[in-house]
């Protein structure tokens, strides 16, 4: 049994320790908003947010974040960066197929909860690794800093 905070409540899961965390989020919480993309931590599909900090999920074993804090894209807008943020998302009309999405947002929110201003050299760093099928890094770009315009 492994024990961690998500979303601001207390798990236990009940799983193989080296089970990733994505599988513990989807499979044992029914938390199906991270996505699985690669399995291998180069799409950025299963970003969430380890005490405040982007990780891949699907590499991340629950052991790893036993007596952790994660927050999954269900609760990022629960404060006014990650509501800023899908704010301009839904403004700009970022997403396409939209299945990369959520792993997009969660990473631009860790961006600007730590960097309210942004150059494009940082929204480069925060968001590589976090690929788009459907090539709508522009939007993306606009939509970031959009969202840090708002949250200034």
């Amino acid at each position: 049994m492994t024990t961690f905070t998500v979303n601001g409540k207390t798990v236990n899961v009940d799983a193989d320790p080296s089970t990733p965390v994505l599988w513990a989020l989807r499979d044992h919480l029914q938390l199906t908003g991270t996505k699985f993309g690669c399995g291998a931590a180069l799409c950025g599909a299963c970003t969430v947010h380890l005490n405040g900090a982007p990780v891949r999920s699907c590499i991340t074993p629950i052991s790893a974040v036993a007596g952790q804090k994660i927050t999954t894209i269900e609760a990022v807008a629960d404060d006014k960066v990650g509501k800023a943020v899908q704010a301009a998302w839904v403004k700009h009309d970022v997403a396409q197929c939209g299945y990369c999405q959520s792993g997009q947002i969660m990473s631009a929110t860790a961006l600007l909860r730590g960097n309210r201003k942004p150059t494009d050299a940082d929204i480069d760093g925060a968001m590589a690794g976090n690929i788009c099928r459907c090539g709508t890094y522009a939007r993306i770009r606009v939509a970031i800093k959009d969202a840090a315009k708002a949250l200034a």
